[in-house]
């Protein structure tokens, strides 16, 4: 059967899922918010450092002309100083000077109010194409007059960017980080659980029939309950034995004391006793038949598990009516060739059929037919037999313990009600009904279950 991809809900399978997802989540969350925002601090220190370093570098190259105008001896190291709109601008003031800007500020101007210090102070400012980070601060003129102030700025989209791009390209990694590390979850889980799904495979082939223990070999977390398992099934195959040891001394003891008393009664009626003697011999054979009835009903209730596969178990039974009806020239057939699996002792099919077929033999007037179908979950097993047939209002009256329609004919009166009993123990059913084509006969129908293997919706299901 084909595992559902989605594991049931409060299987072990989920839970490791869902812990595997919330694990792997949280993890790589808590990997990408803190690797971006160490990221982003390393940057921004980065950026912080160079306008100090470009800050300083402007105050040295900066001198005055012979009007007292500032001027640069050579521009920055820096080169994007000097392209238009690149985001990176500085300016130097002094009062009654005009100001000296960089090539690259060709609109707009930096704030003067954060260069009126000696210490070097920053803040996000307005600049010239956006906010920008700046830095300032003021130093005496060298030739005594005003003072002068520099102002060095970069863009915040400038450190925004190479911080996005750093984002995405985390993302990116974090997301193939996740299906690597899912597709190993989901390889660890379904190789973690694999000893649950071949306990859960060893319990079904005990079920079914088809191992008496469980295998060995188990993971040290499993094998005590394995141990446990098969102590279990030791101990229960060991009470079936002995109850059916005792069932049968039973039956011997009985049977022995119940011919005595037979005889005896026998006897009894030859003489003037005549009537207490037939009533003493009516209740033996009634004790001889509650005999039969419940030692048949013991074997079943301690029996279970087994697997019985057709045709193979239909030829001996066929064979066996063949030759106990032989006098009689009645033919027995079967008719069916789909391999089925039923969920029934082959013993206890054995009595079931034999009982019903053996009944239709003695009813026959030539033939007796035996076919199967499968229908669903059941197989239908059907006996038909050309005599003269039961009315439909005493079929239902016909599984009586003891029940005879025709006192002529030889038995107790046990075969139909021990063959249902039989198959209802095993969750199946037998029923008696006219034949589908309308001729003289009865058909005897024993619906069973399939075995496990062979369910639909159970797994292994291979269906005939």
């Amino acid at each position: 059967m084909t595992r559902p991809i989605i594991p049931a809900q409060g299987s072990l399978r989920l839970r490791f899922a869902v812990a595997m997802l919330a694990w792997i989540g949280t993890g790589l969350l808590f990997i990408g918010v803190s690797t971006s925002a160490l990221f982003r601090k390393h940057v921004e220190n980065q950026f912080h450092d160079e306008l100090k370093v470009h800050l300083v570098e402007l105050a040295e190259l900066t001198r005055f002309a012979a009007d007292g105008q500032p001027t640069l001896d050579r521009p920055l190291s820096d080169p994007r100083y000097e392209m238009p709109d690149s985001g990176y601008y500085w300016q130097v003031e002094r009062e009654g000077a005009p100001v000296l800007k960089s090539a690259s500020m060709r609109r707009g101007a930096l704030d003067p109010a954060l260069a009126h210090q000696p210490e070097i102070v920053h803040r996000l400012a307005r600049g010239p194409t956006g906010p920008t980070m700046t830095y300032g601060f003021a130093r005496p003129a060298p030739d005594g007059g005003s003072e002068l102030h520099f102002l060095i700025a970069t863009d915040e989209r400038i450190l925004n960017a190479v911080i996005s791009a750093f984002d995405r390209e985390l993302q990116r990694w974090l997301t193939l980080l996740a299906a690597g590390l899912l597709g190993t979850g989901a390889i660890v889980n379904i190789y973690t659980l694999r000893p649950l799904d071949r306990l859960r495979q060893s319990v079904a082939a005990v079920h079914n029939g088809a191992a008496r223990r469980m295998e060995d070999g188990w993971p040290a977390e499993i094998a005590p309950l394995v141990a446990d398992l098969n102590g279990l099934l030791d101990t229960n195959e060991a009470m079936v034995s002995r109850a059916r040891v005792e069932a049968g001394n039973l039956a011997h003891s009985l049977r022995t004391s119940l011919a005595i008393l037979t005889d005896e009664a026998e006897t009894l009626a030859k003489g003037e006793a005549g009537d207490s003697a037939a009533t003493l011999l009516e209740q033996c054979r009634r004790i001889e038949r509650q005999l039969d009835w419940h030692l048949a009903r013991a074997r079943a209730g301690v029996r279970q598990g087994a697997t019985t596969r057709l045709p193979e178990a239909i030829q001996p039974i066929e064979t066996a009516m063949q030759r106990l009806h032989a006098e009689r020239h009645i033919q027995f057939s079967t008719d069916g060739t789909d391999m089925v699996a039923l969920a029934i002792e082959p013993e206890d099919f054995a009595e079931i059929v034999s009982n019903l077929t053996d009944n239709a033999g003695k009813w026959a007037r030539s033939r007796v037919g035996i076919d199967w179908r499968v229908a669903g979950a059941e197989a239908m097993i059907s006996v038909t037999d050309d005599g003269p047939g039961i009315p439909a209002s005493m079929r239902t009256s016909a599984f009586g313990v003891g029940s005879r329609l025709d006192e002529r004919s030889p038995g107790h009166g046990l075969g139909l009600a021990i063959a249902q009993d039989l198959a209802r123990h095993y969750g199946g059913d037998v029923a008696l009904s006219g034949r589908d084509d309308g001729a003289d006969g009865l058909v005897a129908r024993l619906m069973l279950p399939l075995a496990r293997g062979q369910q639909p919706g159970i797994e292994g299901f291979d269906g005939p």
